[in-house]
C-alpha cells in the first residue's frame, strides 16, 4: 500500500517579508510615530498585593441623548471586533502573517481616517481599544485549548457592552457619603444616574468600568475597584481546635447535600416558568416578523429570562456566602460541566437534552465559581476531589465499592457491611474524608 504524502503546512512570515505585507497590502501603519515622540516615563498601576478584585454592579437610567451615544458605542465596538477577527484572520490564511493586539490598534488608526468611518470618531477610543483587547483574549485562550475559535459578534446575539479604562471616564465621590459619587463617561457631557445600592470602599478610584445593556432593555454599569477584605474568623468542629470541614455533594435532586444529610433545594426556575414561557413563545410564532407587536412580545419573554437569572444568580450567591461563613474548609467534587453538557445524539437524546437542561437550570459551575473567589477573599479553604473519584458508590462506612447505578436510584444497601445509604448524603461522607486525606497529604 502507498503511502501519501503529507504537504507541510506553509511556514509563518517574519522580518522585514512580513513588514511590508502588513504596511503594504493590510494597510497596518508602521511605528514610526512613536520613535519621533520625546520619551517619558510609563506610570505603570501596579496591584495592592494585599487586596482584591472586586466587582460592583449597579443600575442606572440613561437619558435620551446617553441612551443615543451608547447605543453607537455598543454598535461601534461590535464592528471594530468584527474587523479585527476579520483583518488576523486573512492576514495568516493568506499572507502566514500574525497580526497582534499593537497591529490591530494601529489598524484602528486608519480606519478612523478611512472615507465613510467618521462616524467612529463620536466613540471614545479607549472602548474602541478594550474590545480589540477583548478580541486578542480570546485568541489567547484559543491558542491555549480553552476555547474554540473567536466568531463574528452579531447584534442581538452578542451582549452589548463597552467597556471603559481609566482614561475613559471621570470618578467624583460625593464626601457627604463616601463610596458613592458620580460618573461621567467620555464622549458624554452629564453623569450617569446611578441608584447606589451600596458603596465603594470609601476614596477608592474604579480600576474599570464596564457599561451594559441585557435582552430587557436594562443598562448596568459594573466598577472594578481594588478592596482589602478581611478574612473571616477561623471556624472550628465543636469541642475541638480542628478546623471545621464540609463535604459538598451537587446534584439534581438537591442542588447541594452536606455530609450531615442537610439538603438545600434549588427552585428549577425553568421548570416553573415552563408553560408561561411556551405560551409566550406560540404567541411570538404568530407574530409578523418585524411588527411592533412581534417586539413587544420578545420584549416579555427577555423579562421573563431575566427574571430567571436573577433569581438563580442571588439564590446561589446567599447559598455560597452562607457555605463561607460556616465552614473552614470546603470539599467538592471537581466537576466539568461542558463533558456533562455534551449534545445529545443516538438514541436516548431527548432524555438526554432534558438532563442537560436541568444542569443549566442548577448552576453548577456558577456554584463553584462563587465558592472559589468567596473562599480566596475570606480565608476559607476550597479543596476539590478528582472527578473520576468513586464517591457515589463507594460505601462510606467500609470503603467498599459497590455497582455502577443509574441516576434514578436514591438509595442503596452495601453489599459488604449491609449499611443503608442516601446516595448523595454517602458522596458528601466520601468527599469530606478524601479532601481531608488531600488537605493534610499537601
Amino acid at each position: 500500500m502507498e503511502k501519501v504524502a503529507v504537504k507541510p503546512e506553509p511556514m509563518a512570515e517574519r522580518g522585514g517579508d512580513a513588514e511590508h505585507i502588513k504596511r503594504e497590502v493590510l494597510g497596518i501603519a508602521g511605528r514610526r510615530k512613536h520613535h519621533t515622540r520625546r520619551a517619558s516615563r510609563l506610570q505603570s498601576h501596579a496591584k495592592d498585593p494585599e487586596a482584591h478584585h472586586r466587582l460592583y454592579r449597579f443600575r442606572f437610567y440613561p437619558t435620551e441623548e446617553q441612551a443615543e451615544q451608547l447605543e453607537r458605542t455598543f454598535g461601534a465596538c461590535r464592528w471594530v471586533y468584527n474587523e479585527g477577527l476579520a483583518l488576523r484572520s486573512d492576514a495568516w490564511e493568506r499572507y502566514r502573517v500574525h497580526v497582534g493586539f499593537a497591529e490591530t490598534c494601529r489598524a484602528l488608526t486608519g480606519w478612523k481616517r478611512a472615507e465613510g468611518k467618521e462616524w467612529l470618531n463620536d466613540v471614545s477610543s479607549v472602548t474602541l481599544q478594550q474590545s480589540l483587547r477583548h478580541l486578542d483574549q480570546a485568541y489567547q485562550r484559543f491558542f491555549k485549548g480553552r476555547a474554540k475559535y473567536p466568531k463574528r459578534e452579531k447584534k442581538g446575539r452578542a451582549r452589548d457592552s463597552a467597556t471603559y479604562s481609566r482614561r475613559g471616564f471621570r470618578w467624583v465621590e460625593d464626601p457627604q457619603q463616601p463610596g458613592t459619587g458620580s460618573i461621567t463617561l467620555a464622549k458624554q457631557s452629564q453623569p450617569l444616574d446611578i441608584r447606589w445600592s451600596r458603596a465603594l470602599p470609601g476614596g477608592v478610584v474604579p480600576v474599570r468600568l464596564s457599561v451594559t445593556r441585557d435582552r430587557a432593555g436594562r443598562y448596568f454599569v459594573s466598577t472594578l475597584v481594588e478592596e482589602r477584605i478581611a478574612p473571616l474568623p477561623a471556624v472550628f468542629a465543636p469541642g475541638t481546635r480542628e478546623p471545621k470541614a464540609v463535604g459538598l455533594d451537587v446534584g439534581l435532586a438537591s442542588l447541594v447535600t452536606l455530609d450531615d444529610g442537610t439538603k438545600f433545594d434549588h427552585p428549577r426556575l425553568l421548570r416553573r416558568y415552563a408553560e408561561k414561557l411556551a405560551r409566550l413563545q406560540r404567541e411570538l410564532h404568530r407574530k409578523v416578523r418585524g411588527s411592533r407587536n412581534r417586539n413587544k412580545v420578545r420584549q416579555k419573554i427577555a423579562r421573563l429570562y431575566v427574571l430567571i437569572g436573577d433569581v438563580r444568580r442571588d439564590m446561589l450567591d446567599q447559598l455560597t456566602t452562607r457555605l463561607v461563613r460556616e465552614n473552614q474548609v470546603l470539599v467538592v467534587e471537581d466537576l466539568s460541566v461542558a463533558n456533562l453538557t455534551r449534545a445529545a445524539r443516538g438514541k436516548g437524546r431527548r432524555r438526554k437534552a432534558r438532563l442537560n437542561e436541568t444542569i443549566f437550570d442548577a448552576g453548577w459551575g456558577e456554584l463553584v465559581r462563587q465558592l472559589r473567589y468567596k473562599c480566596e477573599w475570606y480565608g476559607r479553604q476550597l479543596v476539590f476531589v478528582d472527578r473520576f473519584f468513586p464517591s457515589t458508590r463507594r460505601c462510606s462506612a467500609c470503603r467498599a465499592l459497590g455497582p455502577k447505578m443509574d441516576v434514578s436510584v436514591r438509595e442503596w444497601t452495601c453489599a459488604a457491611c449491609g449499611a443503608l445509604h442516601d446516595r448523595d448524603v454517602n458522596a458528601a461522607v466520601n468527599l469530606r474524608q478524601e479532601g481531608l486525606r488531600l488537605l493534610a497529604a499537601a
